[in-house]
């Protein structure tokens, strides 16, 4: 394809599903990197393939623009950009950072949320069974939505209470590829000021939560962490940590709820459960779209000419489908192995909260399947509502019955 020929539209899910959209499939076959028109009205090439997409996000030549000033505006009285996110941050000052952050969700490191995630998880089986009519009731309003906000409070240090300021505009950014700069700006200036404003408040008490331990190493002699790394720290929770997390856990238990022969495996032998959440991430998309990356200089792949500023957009929802990668992957196996997805990406932007996400769907799987052993769906699946006002789209409600 030419620069000059038409653009395609970026694939869309079919509705009533999580996705990745069907329409990858061709392009993976036909046009492993097409330039796409954006939902905001940019272009960006988009990669479709496994190890394609793999490649650009370990790329160096390949960047993540700032969300706050892209696409570049020329305006002489365009709002300064915001404060960088952890995927945002390049070079040494990205170093520095991970370099401080990235032990605190380690595997070892996270061990001792693993019993809080539990006690939570199980308090609110308690709840919903307690209060359920007929021994049914919504797993996604009961389960799937309070677990991962607890989660993010207890392990970074924000508080519940707070809820109604930050979430609305977490909510908003999750649209941003849809949304004026000018939405995305309110947004993210709101929750810099909130996140700052929130750090004031844990310079003035003592803690251990995340927030508190990244301000006394900002404080340390000798120190190249930065009061403003710390309030980007939370900016980054803020938008990665909860309606992402909550969505993907909604469609990954719809996933095990569909396939009850796979979930009745799992229940009898929970020690797979570690296996099943990696087949989970690779089958559930946890986004569709969009990765923004941008071109620091021209280069070619597969016959298309790439030059520099020009956005490339890598799909992990696509490469963890490629057939060249994965055996029969548009099936659902909880024992697959090996399972080399890019989910939380991959090279120096991977996500840093990987194993937290691993450590809190695994443990919302391994509850739910001890306590409510014959839990299943009370509806046909078809007539399961659906949400789909953000990019990861998930089931609205999910009834079920025990």
């Amino acid at each position: 394809m030419s620069d000059t020929e038409a653009l395609v539209p970026v694939p869309d899910v079919e509705p009533g599903t999580a996705g990745p959209p069907c329409a990858y499939a061709r392009l993976r076959a036909e046009q492993p990197v097409v330039k796409a028109q954006l939902p905001n009205g940019e272009t960006g090439w988009l990669i479709s393939r496994y190890e394609d997409a793999r490649a650009a996000f370990a790329d160096p030549r390949l960047v993540r623009p700032l969300l706050s000033a892209w696409p570049p505006r020329e305006e002489e009285d365009a709002p300064p950009p915001c404060l960088p996110t952890f995927l945002e941050m390049t070079g040494a000052h990205h170093e520095r950072v991970r370099r401080a952050v990235l032990p605190l969700f380690g595997r070892r490191r996270l061990e001792f949320m693993e019993p809080r995630i539990r006690t939570m998880a199980e308090e609110l089986i308690d709840t919903m069974t307690a209060s359920a009519e007929g021994r049914t009731a919504d797993l996604i309003a009961a389960y799937v939505e309070p677990l991962p906000l607890r989660v993010l409070c207890e392990t970074v240090g924000l508080p519940h209470e707070d809820r109604d300021v930050y979430l609305p505009h977490t909510l908003t950014l999750l649209g941003a590829a849809g949304l004026s700069m000018e939405e995305v700006l309110a947004a993210l200036y709101a929750l810099q000021d909130y996140a700052s404003e929130l750090i004031g408040r844990k310079e003035r008490e003592e803690g251990e939560d995340y927030i508190h331990l990244l301000l006394a190493e900002s404080r340390r002699a000798g120190s190249e962490l930065t009061r403003d790394d710390v309030v980007s720290f939370v900016v980054t929770m803020l938008m990665a940590g909860y309606k992402t997390n909550m969505q993907h856990t909604g469609n990954a238990l719809l996933a095990l709820l569909t396939h009850p022969e796979q979930m009745r495996k799992l229940r009898d032998a929970p020690e797979g459960i570690g296996t099943a959440v990696e087949e989970l991430l690779r089958y559930v998309p946890l986004m569709n779209a969009i990765n923004i990356l941008v071109a620091e200089e021209d280069f070619t792949l597969h016959g298309q000419r790439i030059r520099a500023g020009d956005a490339v957009v890598p799909v992990p929802a696509s490469a963890n489908r490629d057939p060249a990668a994965f055996a029969d992957p548009d099936s659902l196996d909880l024992t697959r192995t090996p399972n080399a997805h890019i989910a939380f990406g991959h090279g120096p932007h991977a996500c840093t909260g990987g194993h937290l996400t691993r450590l809190q769907l695994g443990t919302a799987v391994r509850v739910l399947l001890e306590r409510l052993p014959d839990i299943e769906l009370a509806v046909p699946a078809e007539s399961i509502p659906w949400d789909e006002s953000t990019p990861l789209r998930a089931p609205a409600r999910l009834p079920v019955r025990w």
